[in-house]
């Protein structure tokens, strides 16, 4: 890593060169690397990032590291479409060349999807909620329809979630904006396909979360493993209950 004198703080353990763009990355998990952790997929980044070599800058520090920011990662065993991270650049660079690069260095199922140059203000900020579809094998349609009629008919409904502090009450039908079922036949046999979208509250509501929701309340079955993707995140329209694009803004300036 190259040093320079004239950083901000040029006393600091191993100064870095200064940051002179930030770059914002929508990536996908496809297929079988879904169940890629959060940690996972950050080493596979590090990886791509110097395969490809991309002018990424580094913290100063005894241990610097790269500066990367990561905006609201989906569950581990959740596919997405829609996953969001920055990176900060030591020189100006191309987006649409730093997407291909990136995107050939990284294992077929971790996509880059598009990147972008940032404009001020901050990416989690517009994270406001996301929009899920969640693949129920094995479920009616009319099974799923009517557990999401008792859950949609309850003011509340309280599920429980295992965290760092212990177990948790949360109430997942005030984070669900909209929430449907429809029929579809795959060749194993009928597969419900819900709809959902939620508000990111703190603590998020995950689709497992909605899952349990809609056992204690609407009666849902399962008859095998849910397949949960995140379709999109981004600012809430709450009128319509839909979600935007996030990098809107910073792509109408280029």
């Amino acid at each position: 890593m190259t040093t320079l004198e004239g950083t901000p703080n040029p006393e600091a353990p191993n100064p870095q060169l200064p940051i002179v763009q930030k770059l914002r990355i929508r990536y996908a998990k496809r297929g079988r690397l879904r169940f890629t952790s959060h940690r996972d997929f950050a080493r596979a980044f590090e990886r791509a990032v110097r395969r490809a070599g991309i002018p990424i800058g580094f913290s100063s520090g005894f241990t610097p590291h790269p500066k990367i920011s990561y905006a609201n990662a989906s569950p581990t065993g959740a596919a997405s479409e829609a996953e969001y991270l920055e990176i900060g650049m030591t020189r100006p660079c191309d987006a649409d060349q730093v997407r291909e690069a990136l995107d050939s260095a990284l294992p077929d199922g971790l996509d880059i999807v598009d990147v972008v140059v940032a404009r001020p203000g901050a990416l989690a900020d517009r994270l406001e909620g996301s929009s899920w579809e969640i693949a129920l094998p094995g479920v009616t349609g009319d099974h799923a329809r009517s557990a999401v009629e008792g859950f949609l008919a309850a003011d509340e409904v309280l599920v429980e979630r295992m965290m760092k502090r212990g177990l948790r009450t949360l109430d997942c039908r005030a984070a669900v904006l909209s929430l449907s079922a429809r029929s579809a036949e795959t060749s194993t046999g009928p597969c419900a396909i819900l709809a959902v979208v939620v508000r990111h509250d703190t603590p998020s509501i995950r689709p497992d979360d909605v899952l349990a929701g809609l056992r204690s309340s609407g009666g849902l079955e399962l008859e095998q493993t849910p397949i949960a993707t995140r379709l999109a995140q981004g600012p809430l329209d709450t009128d319509n209950g839909t979600v935007g694009d996030p990098l809107a803004f910073d792509r109408d300036a280029s």
